[in-house]
């Protein structure tokens, strides 16, 4: 129920798709088929972290392609446009028949490191796939960039973390676009520090933190997490787990978007 006149108006809808994700997903599509209805000048669907964004594929027969679904559906509820952060992979930009302003967490952690002062950094990749983010960090930050190698020698054996370039005595960075369970990260982690690696502080645009993902932080040689607020996260769980805001960058987008402005800049 929209209580107030929205006709012909420029409406924002601002709700990530977080656990829960169902009851979230629908609040969202309610919300818009309300401002549709009432007869709306523009939707715009701000979704920070778009859920279920790694069912992008057929990994095995007869699954869904669910973030293709999702779109569909944000689509047919009457959204004209998307604003988000850090898809998991940037082609569900494809998977909407409207624009997909798909936004950069990159440029608030930048100006935390460098609010840090930081030194004698490296920045690693956790996996192949994170390569291109980390690479983006390492060139601004004018860094070093390490790739850590998951290999499974034979089938049932402990998985191998082969590292490509050298962390020894550097404050290593990890970068990633979520952190769920926190099973990788934590043995990223410890096969770092045993290459020699000093400070471990990892930085993630997501933080999902489902099961025991906090414990696992606990467990690790990772000095800090810092995760945006893209989804809530209850840093009272664990004392390394901080986060940072992304709400100026979104004001920016939305600010711009509804001026006519471009948002190219915020890409950068």
């Amino acid at each position: 129920h929209i209580l107030e006149n929205v006709r012909g108006d420029d409406c924002y809808v601002i709700q990530p798709t977080c656990s829960p994700g169902n009851q979230n997903l629908m609040e969202l599509l309610i919300t818009m088929d309300a401002l549709r209805r009432a007869s709306a000048g523009r939707i715009t669907a701000v979704v920070p972290y778009f859920g279920y964004a790694r069912a992008d594929r057929k990994s095995a027969p007869r699954v869904a392609i669910t973030a293709k679904l999702v779109a569909n559906l944000i689509t047919s509820a009457g959204a004209n446009r998307v604003i988000t952060i850090d898809l998991h992979a940037a082609q569900i930009q494809g998977f909407f028949d409207i624009p997909v302003d798909n936004l950069y967490a990159r440029p608030v952690v930048l100006d935390y490191i460098k609010d840090r002062d930081f030194k004698d950094y490296i920045v690693v990749s956790p996996d192949i796939g994170s390569v291109k983010r980390a690479r983006s960090f390492a060139k601004r930050l004018n860094a070093d960039l390490a790739i850590i190698d998951k290999r499974r020698p034979k089938p049932n054996e402990a998985s191998v973390y082969n590292i490509i370039g050298s962390v020894e005595g550097k404050n290593c960075f990890i970068f990633d676009d979520m952190v769920d369970t926190a099973g990788t990260l934590a043995m990223v982690a410890h096969a770092i520090r045993a290459k020699g690696a000093k400070k471990i502080v990892s930085f993630a645009t997501h933080g999902v933190l489902s099961r025991d993902a906090f414990d696992k932080i606990e467990g690790s040689p990772i000095e800090e997490l810092i995760v945006t607020d893209t989804i809530p996260v209850d840093t009272t769980k664990g004392s390394k787990v901080k986060t940072i805001s992304v709400a100026k960058l979104l004001a920016e987008a939305i600010s711009r978007n509804h001026k006519g402005n471009s948002i190219s800049e915020l890409f950068i």
